[in-house]
């Protein structure tokens, strides 16, 4: 796979996402952040504020690039966005301290979790995993990754706009866990490594997609990510 972002999604998914200005970067595993923006945890109602941080998973062939056409996914009627910013790992290890966490960085994107809305709250209600509203084809849009920032990425405006219109709007520096401590803990369950991908959660105005729409993501300082959706795949 070349450097350049295809401009359709590709028969065979994705298991590498573009670096800014030309090569791959091998993704490993793909983790998310579940309810780690304050006024996002109060727009779902569906935990307390106080929660330590709540991970899950997408398989690493969910990546999908930016300029991609991705299907309205079958098993749902609920079809979300959530923006957010992408850690890429470059080195690993397990139980991190908060105060190394940012060495094992390599890099940051923009990113889309998408989700099943109407499956994952089936989930919630009958106390499941969220596997089937979160972890499906071509669910992980990542942007090109930007090697590493001194800054960061700590305050930094993010925002998602459909078909123009802006419906999401925050600041990573609203995140109630930062992306070191995101980090730690999640080194405390698993053995991270190069090649890693951790989505960091997303701030409030989620919302429905439907066929034809244009999805643009966008963090102050990184490459943009922008995703069509088209019609369900027969």
């Amino acid at each position: 796979m070349s450097g350049e972002a295809p401009r359709a999604l590709p028969k065979v998914a994705a298991t590498e996402a573009a670096i800014e200005g030309g090569g791959t970067f091998p993704v490993r595993r793909i983790y998310c952040v579940g309810r780690n923006y304050l006024d996002h945890i109060r727009e779902m109602k569906e935990a307390d504020e106080r929660d330590p941080p709540f991970f899950f998973q997408k398989p690493r062939d969910a990546i999908v690039l930016d300029g991609a056409r991705v299907p309205y996914p079958p098993f749902t009627s609920d079809f979300q966005f959530e923006v957010e910013l992408v850690a890429a790992l470059g080195k690993g290890g397990r139980d991190i301290p908060v105060e190394q966490a940012n060495s094992l960085i390599w890099g940051y994107a923009v990113g889309i979790d998408f989700t099943r809305r109407d499956r994952q709250r089936d989930a919630r209600d009958m106390k499941l995993s969220w596997e089937a509203g979160k972890s499906f084809d071509a669910s992980a849009p990542c942007g090109p990754i930007a090697p590493k920032d001194p800054r960061h990425f700590e305050r930094c405006v993010i925002t998602l706009s459909v078909n123009g219109a802006e419906r999401q709007r925050g600041d990573t520096g609203q995140m109630i866990w930062s992306v070191p401590e995101v980090i730690a803990q999640l080194s405390k369950q698993v053995t991270l490594e190069p090649g890693d991908l951790i989505y960091t959660g997303t701030p409030s105005g989620v919302g429905p997609v439907v066929p034809g729409d244009l999805i643009t993501a966008h963090i102050d300082g990184l490459p943009s990510l922008t995703i069509t959706i088209t019609s369900p795949e027969k």
